[in-house]
């Protein structure tokens, strides 16, 4: 076996420095921010306009927050969310019809590869709307009010006064 490993491919140096900038959590590109908000405006468009023939995708307006496209530019995750109704079984149905959706975003946008979609339901929203309640208790009010009078009492313009 040579240094390469197993499968050839563990210790050379283009997988060692593909898998390093995985690691390192390089931010999106320029191009995949773009080529992620055309891909969002086109299918919120798309989405918008279909008649689809699942039932858990049949009347339900849906909102695509963000896509993330890999690197190169391959593969682009959908995050999105339901107005009303339950999240899995939407997502289930988007990704049921990824493959119609992946055919008219190639009618509406132009790419020399037209990226793979997943559908993965955005918990931002639920995150934020939890620390916002978390923020607004009576307990996190009165540390913060704590906090601000320990700050007056030391700050040195009062001191030099």
């Amino acid at each position: 076996m040579d240094a390469r490993g197993r499968n050839g491919f563990e210790n050379s140096p283009i997988m060692n420095r593909n898998a390093h900038n995985a690691r390192k959590g390089k931010a999106p590109s320029q191009r995949q921010l773009r080529v992620g908000e055309e891909i969002r405006h086109a299918l919120s468009e798309i989405v918008r306009r279909a008649e689809f023939r699942d039932t858990e995708l049949a009347n339900i307006t849906i909102t695509v927050t963000e896509v993330r496209v890999s690197p190169d530019l391959r593969n682009a995750t959908v995050f999105v969310l339901p107005l009303e109704g339950a999240a899995e079984p939407m997502v289930a149905g988007l990704n049921r019809a990824s493959a119609y959706l992946r055919g008219q975003l190639g009618r509406a946008i132009h790419l020399k590869y037209l990226p793979a979609l997943s559908f993965v339901f955005d918990k931002s929203f639920d995150e934020a709307s939890r620390i916002e309640s978390i923020m607004h208790r009576p307990e996190v009010a009165r540390d913060l009010a704590a906090d601000d009078v320990a700050v007056d009492d030391a700050s040195p313009e009062e001191a030099d006064s």
